[in-house]
């Protein structure tokens, strides 16, 4: 049996395994710790007595998506935490932009956590298995919330990429191979590029304010990410189930 035959056939066992595996595999790991030059962003203007204002007021996206999101879909718990958790970046990332530092930035990661989590949930929930979908949700969010009480107590982040980076790896696993039972597949994928882009828009921060001094990466990765989380508001907007095939009528 190939691993894509395997995957399509025994999806929910293949995700668990995947999980645990993929934990484990963290143990022998040397600890991830935070790097301290982190905190010095490129573009620490103070405007209007706001310091760091480009990179504090580029999280008002995030609140806007998620209010909207909540506003529309608050009746599912995997939309609610998925919407709560953008609006509650947009404000833990502002408050972490205000005074950067490693206590503030629990904050900003905290509520994030939320959107990994509800994100793995909702693909789960509507490629492979509903019911299996929301009951990821609450394990998810115990392992997000743990993760950062654990960089807290021990200054390591393995925990907290894999809570990151698993959901976002799984997400592509299950677009890769599973058929879609909604339409608006082309909103995941929008969200996976441009999260993927604010990803690289924070690693070159520095780079891209160096070009003139206008806008910095980190100020473009907070717009791409709220960006991500639009194209996922709009997927709940406009997906409705795919109608199945139906076979056409020759008569006799």
């Amino acid at each position: 049996m190939s691993i894509s035959s395997y995957i399509r056939g025994r999806p929910i066992p293949f995700l668990y395994g995947a999980m645990i595996f993929s934990l484990v595999a963290l143990l022998p790991l040397p600890p991830l710790l935070q790097d301290q030059h982190y905190h010095q962003f490129a573009d620490q203007r103070e405007l209007f007595g706001i310091p760091n204002f480009w990179n504090v007021v580029s999280n008002l996206p995030f609140i806007a998506v998620g209010l909207a999101g909540l506003r529309r879909f608050h009746r599912d718990p995997t939309t609610v935490v998925l919407f709560a958790g953008l609006f509650l970046t947009g404000l833990g990332s502002s408050y972490y932009h205000l005074a950067p530092s490693d206590g503030t930035l629990f904050w900003d990661r905290l509520p994030m956590t939320l959107c990994f989590a509800a994100i793995l949930s909702a693909v789960v929930e509507e490629r492979v298995d509903a019911r299996a979908g929301s009951m990821l949700l609450a394990p998810m969010l115990g392992i997000g919330v743990f993760s950062l009480l654990l960089w807290r107590w021990t200054d390591d982040l393995r925990l907290y990429a894999w809570a990151q980076f698993f959901p976002l790896a799984v997400l592509i696993t299950i677009l890769s191979f599973f058929p879609p039972k909604y339409t608006g597949s082309r909103y995941w994928i929008a969200a996976a590029a441009f999260y993927v882009l604010a990803k690289a828009f924070e690693y070159f921060d520095e780079a891209i304010f160096s070009f003139g001094g206008i806008v910095s990466g980190h100020t473009l990765k907070h717009l791409a990410a709220a960006t991500a989380g639009f194209a996922v508001l709009r997927l709940f907007e406009i997906r409705r189930p795919v109608a199945p095939m139906t076979k056409a009528f020759t008569g006799a």
